[in-house]
């Protein structure tokens, strides 16, 4: 599933108080009760359509699923808000409730949560506090992802590299480390030469040690989070809701200008080219040969015809290896006319009974903590290796929380701008990063 945020329409005027409740309505009427739900991503579709049949049948509450693209997931979440046609419960991001709870848009659920005793001790890490702001929370965990390095297994094979060694990775902003070496060996140009040998020739790549992905924002999630993360950077003062973002500290800027400087020497493909392709042609065209990735893919290489792909952890930097968690959530919308139905609906995703069903299909891995592992589980079962993600999920100081703020759309909009100028080795990063934190300070006050 995708994560990164984009820019949003601007949202408008809060919408009306919530509608009648469940309480007031006879048993008859709760049953004919019929809440819409939406989500984003495809893949997930047939574990909530399963989530939703099974509530069905223990509540009498119908749920109706609806599922676009992300871009136009976020668009027609605003409109539909505005327009006072939004669905009873969304999938919501961290980049995005802040400014839909400020808009009034958002349910509060902590007096259900109070009343239900429901138990946030369940929940991988700290993600039920990333849903919660002076006192109300707008949502319960219902997975979490992190990020490993994918790679092409023959392309490793044939640069003669010991699978194990991957395990192991360094890295840091001198000499890149041992991750540094392998995407160098891992680039070969037309003429078969590895970008580690004499004569290579960055003009005429054939396959690229390193993939881009496009986006990212701020956060960069799978771009480039985990280098400035692994010496020691954070994003915010503060996590949730900072009022600092850090962009102008020195370790960021050192690790940005590696990743420039890979670019400038030809192991990383070039952004032109990235955005013409996109990232899975790329990868399964062998236009690159590794790309950091999110856990929300792991089915689609791991699925993949065309490829084989395997997972590697992410590389040891100056103080760890680290990696952003994040997770998602359903939040109830402030015009529903069954709250308390939706509140139901929104409990039984977060509760085991739905999140097992979701670890059977292993899409993603479920939040709660059992489910995770018996999501790991049904991947193992079918041989693939994804213990590059779920062992560092496990380890809580190898883990960075999303950064949360207000008006997380405006700073990303700003973000991007910069960030595709250093990919396109237009800007020198640690200038172009210092007058962004200018900016993102000023969008911050």
């Amino acid at each position: 599933m995708i994560r990164k945020p984009i820019a949003l329409l601007a949202l408008a005027v809060a919408m009306a108080a919530c509608g009648t409740s469940a309480e007031t309505e006879t048993p008859e009427a709760a049953e004919k009760v019929t809440l819409t739900y939406s989500l984003w991503d495809p893949n997930q579709l047939p574990a909530y359509q399963e989530c939703a049949d099974a509530f069905t049948a223990t509540s009498g509450i119908q749920v109706k699923i609806t599922q676009q693209g992300w871009e136009d997931y976020w668009n027609g979440i605003t409109t539909s808000l505005v327009s006072g046609t939004a669905p009873d419960v969304i999938t919501n991001h961290v980049a995005y409730y802040p400014e839909l709870a400020a808009n009034n848009q958002l349910l509060d659920i902590q007096p259900f949560v109070d009343r239900d005793k429901v138990d946030l001790t369940r929940y991988t890490g700290d993600l039920a506090s990333l849903w919660v702001r002076d006192g109300k929370r707008y949502g319960l965990p219902q997975d979490w992802d992190t990020i490993a390095l994918v790679y092409n297994v023959k392309d490793v094979e044939d640069a003669k590299i010991d699978p194990a060694t991957l395990k192991d990775l360094t890295w840091n902003p001198a000499d890149g480390g041992t991750f540094g070496e392998l995407i160098k060996k891992l680039t070969v140009d037309a003429n078969g030469k590895r970008g580690d040998e004499a004569g290579f020739d960055k003009t005429k790549v054939a396959t690229y040690g390193w993939g881009l992905e496009q986006g990212g924002g701020v956060v960069g999630q799978t771009q480039w989070s985990w280098m400035p993360l692994s010496m020691g950077f954070q994003y915010l003062d503060k996590n949730p809701f900072g009022t600092d973002y850090k962009l102008d500290d020195p370790r960021l800027a050192e690790a940005i200008t590696w990743w420039q400087d890979q670019m400038k020497a030809g192991y990383v493909l070039p952004r032109e080219e990235a955005g013409r392709l996109g990232l899975e042609p790329m990868m399964q065209t062998n236009k690159a040969a590794l790309v950091p990735d999110g856990s929300w893919r792991i089915g689609t290489w791991a699925g993949s015809t065309d490829q084989k792909f395997a997972f590697a952890p992410l590389p040891r930097g100056p103080q760890g290896r680290k990696t952003i968690i994040n997770g998602l959530a359903p939040s109830i919308t402030a015009g529903t006319k069954h709250p308390d139905q939706a509140w139901e609906w929104v409990k039984f995703i977060g509760s085991p009974a739905c999140q097992d069903l979701v670890a059977k299909r292993a899409v993603v891995f479920p939040a709660i903590t059992t489910a995770a592992a018996a999501a790991a589980e049904s991947h193992r079962a079918k041989g693939v290796d994804v213990s590059a993600f779920t062992d560092i999920a496990a380890d809580p100081a190898s883990l960075s929380y999303y950064p949360i703020t207000g008006s997380a759309n405006e700073i990303n909009t700003e973000a991007q701008a910069v960030i595709d100028q250093i990919q396109e080795l237009k800007v020198v990063p640690a200038d172009a990063l210092k007058e962004l934190d200018t900016r993102v300070a000023d969008i911050l006050k």
